[in-house]
């Protein structure tokens, strides 16, 4: 059987990158800003936390993006849980994810140290205020069996050109079979067969000016029928 741990290289002893896909899993420049920038505001948050709020991510990675928007749910002051899922073909190692995030020293990154003696992230990770799903596993066979619905949705596998199962328009009506009506969806790449992807998919698919060297990302809205 294949081996589904994640493969990484450490840059400059900080910035794991993937070795199975040749890519980094945050921006070199500063990830923490661009996961605000991408999958925050791309999404309208946190102005639209509420109880039981439900995000979904394509890529789980680092987990940098779940911490950034548990910060951010705490930060707004919203009461109540924060429902996270996130699809993850192949996991870090649970030892690698503090070293991976410490670098952003002001994120809860207590979640992940609290299991570092378990040697793979378990399933669900819970805590008074949130709630972290991880399904492992090809999403292309996992998320059309999910039961959920997301309010919003980060879309963050590797680049689409190093990882295009990630990014096929079969997945992407999968992601739009599972969103709220009014939900949204946020990714960092505008390439035009994700954009087209996703209005097949029923969005509202806008682009919109990406973060730090990337001059666009791609935005999306599931209107009413």
């Amino acid at each position: 059987m294949q081996d589904q741990r994640a493969e990484l290289d450490w840059r400059d002893g900080d910035v794991p990158v993937s070795t199975r896909f040749d890519d980094p899993y945050f921006s070199l420049e500063n990830g923490l800003e661009e996961t605000r920038h991408v999958f925050l505001a791309g999404n309208g948050l946190p102005a639209r936390f509420r109880n039981g709020f439900h995000v979904a991510e394509l890529g789980f990675g680092t987990g940098l993006n779940f911490l950034t928007t548990l910060k951010a749910f705490r930060d707004h002051g919203t009461q109540g849980k924060l429902s996270f899922t996130s699809f993850e073909a192949f996991p870090m190692a649970m030892e690698d994810l503090p070293r991976a995030v410490r670098v952003f020293p002001d994120l809860p990154i207590d979640v992940f140290e609290g299991d570092a003696d378990t040697a793979t992230l378990t399933p669900l990770i819970h805590g008074p205020d949130f709630e972290l799903h991880l399904i492992i596993g090809d999403a292309r066979q996992t998320l059309p069996v999910w039961d959920g619905l997301a309010d919003a949705w980060y879309l963050d596998g590797f680049s689409p050109a190093k990882n295009p199962e990630l990014w096929d328009a079969d997945l992407m009506a999968e992601v739009g079979a599972h969103t709220v009506i009014g939900g949204t969806a946020a990714t960092y790449t505008a390439a035009g067969f994700v954009r087209r992807g996703l209005a097949e998919a029923g969005f509202d698919v806008t682009r919109q000016p990406g973060y730090g060297r990337k001059r666009h990302m791609t935005t999306a809205r599931k209107p009413n029928p």
